[in-house]
């Protein structure tokens, strides 16, 4: 019975999806500017975390090393979240009209065509934080496997 219900969910999961926007919108400017800071705070985050970890020379571990290629994959995350943001809500180069679920319409302002271009590249935020992920997850993974395995502690990547 549990096996039936549960395939029900994901026969519905797959013919009926939702949207999902990567790149989310904020009502009102206040939340939009705390947001905005947020990514900039994150991103200064993970390059001071770098720093440290390169001036104590962690990176010669590969747990650290995976970690320090994490934050600079959440720097380019967060740069490109903020540009989207950026973009989408504050410039008034480009309008965006949702079409279809799957599908934009990006009009750029006379002269700024190539914003529409950029605009969609940065649509494409997923292509940095899943990376950035992944190094975070395997970073963790090899220190905490560490104390059990300190002679592969410092192997290359």
């Amino acid at each position: 019975m549990i096996c039936l219900l549960l395939s029900l969910l994901l026969a519905a999961a797959v013919c009926w999806p939702e949207p999902v926007w990567a790149l989310q919108a904020h009502g009102g400017p206040e939340g939009l500017y705390a947001h905005q800071m947020a990514h900039l705070f994150f991103a200064f985050s993970m390059g001071l975390l770098i720093y440290w970890l390169r001036r104590r020379r962690l990176v010669d571990m590969r747990g650290w090393r995976f970690i320090q290629y994490a934050a600079l994959f959440f720097i380019l995350w967060n740069t490109d979240a903020f540009v989207g943001h950026w973009l989408e809500e504050q410039s008034g180069l480009i309008e965006i009209q949702r079409i279809g679920t799957m599908h934009l319409h990006i009009d750029a302002a006379q002269g700024h065509e190539w914003v529409a271009h950029l605009y969609y590249l940065v649509k494409l935020d997923h292509l940095l934080c899943v990376p950035a992920m992944v190094f975070l997850f395997m970073g963790l993974r090899w220190l905490l496997r560490m104390p059990a395995d300190r002679d592969g502690a410092k192997g290359g990547a």
